[in-house]
């Protein structure tokens, strides 16, 4: 039976093999062969049987090698042209079905460029004509590429010709580059040559300038660039021609000598800058005119004279600069003077004439050079004697005379320094006078009630007193009894900070010497209350220190004395914004720091505490755990199986680390609960585990 079996597998194995289909495969390095070379097919079967080649449906004989009974050679011997074609390796295997497998070979001869030249060069707005000769075959196609894109045939500037040139209608500098002629083959893309050819457009020299004048002024301070915009291709050389001869320390060129910069400019670099630019193609050049004017300059006879009323002054004035400047006086109201007939006029076109000086020609006057380089002007102080106040106005108060001077004030031309007031009651009487400062209002103080007085002043300054005001008669008024308003001198004031200061005076104290100032303040805001102060009675300013920041405020000060207080004076101010400054206090951080601190500190007072007086705690814990017995120091009493024999024992110190050391029940029970440290209770009030006997827990 079993050999039956094998006989019939066998038998079916021999019917498979032989209706098997033949399977055929050419192997070879490439189907793209170069003219001129050696190349092999093999045909490889996967049965044995007779192979026959054929080339375009033709039966090949010759350069066949049969390898073995499953392959076979083909060989082409310097391939030509003609050997490109479709070759077939047909296999017939010993049951006769046959089977077969073609490749294509293509025979090529690589593109080739010859003596295509490699650099043109053309000139701005030629039509270019590039070409590229290429030659191979079968036939080759020609590509131009620019910027990995193609360049298209039927371009509108740009295309390539039927003879495979580029051409470029009006060429343009932006044209300029590498251009890449591919030749290939086509449906062979993959056997490709390039030739990369670079194309130059030249341009001749373009020179072109911002300013064709350029205007300074001479100084050791004025520096000045002359900007030469050159273009052209190739790059242009630069040169330049200077009205003068070339200064190494003040003149300086830049790396392509595009830019002449000269330092310190002086008058004699006045003149004409030429920049020219050459390259082969050709030559250019512009021209730079630098007109160099000089600052005016003055000078005076004298800057300054102290003169009597009724003496004459005679000031010169000269002026230089290029361009000539123009002169010109201004007297010591501001208004130009002219050559016109005059106690105040210029002769001569430069001199000042002041005859017989009065009080009103004191001033400041200004010498003033007028030109298209500058205007500068000097000054010249007249200073004598001041005037007699001309808007004086005398008002009575019950025991005093208060000037007022009005704004207009003849000070000769220097600072007028105090007042001399004097007072009389008649004509036949004596003038009596008294200085004072020069602060708006003047007053005469100490003087009777109900009394009549002829009163003027006169100013003076650092040259002399002038003129007397014209008298005036005032009658002071009935004893009042209650002082002035204080006269707070706000253009005086000063604030630093969150401070604030005025200096105040007191005019009339009513006729009772002032007892106190009452002060009140407060922030210019809708609720605020008022802070008062009282200030003695001397008092000669006021401060107000520790004030908000960035507020406006309101003050109010009254004078006071015994018959009562003055209407009160008023003044705004206002403080600025804080500036920040480091903190030296100790911020929320420390302070939070410093509780935690204390607060670790009490638990660990607590904690020790509990450890050594109730064997608790957290110190308690970590002793018996680090160490296996309990804190030297802490004694308990051992008791033995029911019976005390008075032996005192230091816990631990006859126990071994790890033993358990157990504690009786007072009646006498061997089961009582044990007690170890580990299992002390961590708070005094904890409970401890139950035992089990009720007498024991209670």
């Amino acid at each position: 039976m079993a050999q039956s079996v094998l006989i019939l597998r066998l038998g079916m194995l021999i019917l498979v093999l032989g209706l098997t289909e033949a399977k055929v495969e050419i192997i070879t390095s490439t189907a793209d062969v170069n003219l001129g070379e050696d190349h092999m097919l093999l045909c490889k079967a996967n049965v044995e049987g007779d192979f026959i080649w054929y080339k375009d449906d033709l039966e090949v004989d010759e350069d066949v090698e049969k390898v073995d009974e499953t392959s076979s050679k083909l060989f082409i011997r310097k391939a030509k042209m003609g050997d490109s074609g479709r070759y077939t390796c047909e296999c017939t295997p010993d049951n006769g079905r046959k089977s077969s497998n073609s490749l294509t070979i293509f025979v090529y001869e690589r593109p080739s460029f010859g003596d295509t030249q490699l650099f043109h060069e053309f000139l701005v707005g030629q039509d270019a004509v590039v070409p590229c000769i290429v030659t191979g075959q079968p036939k080759v196609e020609v590509r131009w590429i620019r910027d990995d894109e193609v360049v298209r045939r039927d371009g509108m500037r740009v295309s390539v010709m039927s003879d495979n040139s580029l051409q470029i209608r009006n060429i343009r500098r932006t044209d300029g580059g590498s251009y890449t002629c591919e030749g290939s083959f086509r449906g062979r893309q993959s056997i490709s040559e390039k030739l990369a050819i670079s194309i130059t457009i030249n341009a001749p020299p373009t020179v072109r300038i911002h300013e064709e004048v350029k205007r300074v002024v001479a100084g050791p301070e004025t520096n000045v660039s002359l900007i030469c915009l050159v273009d052209g291709l190739p790059k242009p050389n630069i040169s330049w021609t200077l009205p003068a001869t070339f200064d190494t320390t003040r003149h300086q060129f830049n790396s392509d000598r595009s830019e002449l910069t000269l330092y310190s400019v002086v008058r004699k670099d006045y003149g004409e800058y030429v920049c020219m630019a050459k390259n082969k193609i050709g030559e250019n050049s512009a021209t730079i005119m630098l007109d160099v004017s000089e600052h005016p300059v003055v000078a005076l006879s004298q800057e300054a004279v102290d003169v009597n009323p009724g003496e004459d002054v005679f000031v010169s004035c000269n002026v230089s600069g290029h361009p000539t400047p123009s002169l010109l006086w201004i007297s010591n109201t501001g208004h130009p003077l002219n050559s016109s007939e005059g106690r105040v006029r210029v002769e001569d076109g430069s001199q000042l004439v002041v005859e017989k000086v009065v009080p009103s020609n004191g001033g400041v006057y200004s010498c003033m050079a007028i030109s298209p380089s500058g205007n500068i002007s000097k000054e010249f102080s007249l200073q004598t004697h001041p005037g007699p106040p001309s808007q004086v106005s005398a008002y009575p108060g019950p025991t005093s005379v208060i000037f007022s001077l009005g704004r207009t004030q003849v000070d000769g031309g220097s600072p007028i320094t105090h007042y001399t007031v004097q007072w009389r009651k008649s004509a036949q009487d004596p003038w009596n006078e008294t200085t004072v400062p020069a602060i708006d209002p003047v007053a005469i103080t100490s003087l009777k009630a109900y009394t009549s007085y002829s009163v003027r002043l006169s100013p003076s300054n650092r040259l002399g007193r002038g003129d007397f005001s014209t008298q005036q008669t005032v009658q002071t008024q009935g004893f009042r009894g209650e002082p002035d308003s204080p006269l707070l001198l706000a253009h005086e004031a000063k604030g630093e900070g969150n401070s604030f200061s005025v200096p105040l005076r007191q005019l009339d104290n009513g006729g009772s010497p002032i007892t106190q100032y009452i002060l009140r303040y407060r922030r210019v805001k809708e609720g605020e209350e008022w802070t008062e102060r009282k200030l003695p009675s001397n008092s000669t300013a006021l401060h107000l220190q520790d004030l908000q920041y960035n507020s406006d405020f309101h003050l109010e000060l009254q004078a006071a004395n015994l018959n009562g207080s003055s209407f009160p004076a008023k003044l705004d101010f206002s403080t600025p914004k804080a500036v920040a400054k480091a903190r030296n206090g100790v911020g929320k951080g420390g302070i939070v720091g410093i509780v935690l601190f204390i607060f670790l500190m009490l638990l660990l007072a607590v904690d020790a505490t509990c450890c050594y007086t109730n064997r608790c705690g957290l110190l308690m814990f970590l002793a018996v755990r680090l160490f296996g017995q309990k804190v030297s120091g802490l004694k308990t009493l051992e008791e033995g199986d029911g019976t005390t024999n008075g032996d005192l024992k230091l816990n631990g110190l006859e126990t071994p680390r790890g033993s358990v050391s157990k504690q009786q029940a007072v009646n006498g029970n061997q089961g009582g609960a044990e007690v170890t440290c580990d299992k002390a209770p961590l708070t005094k009030f904890e409970k401890p585990p139950s035992s089990g006997d009720p007498v024991i827990d209670a």
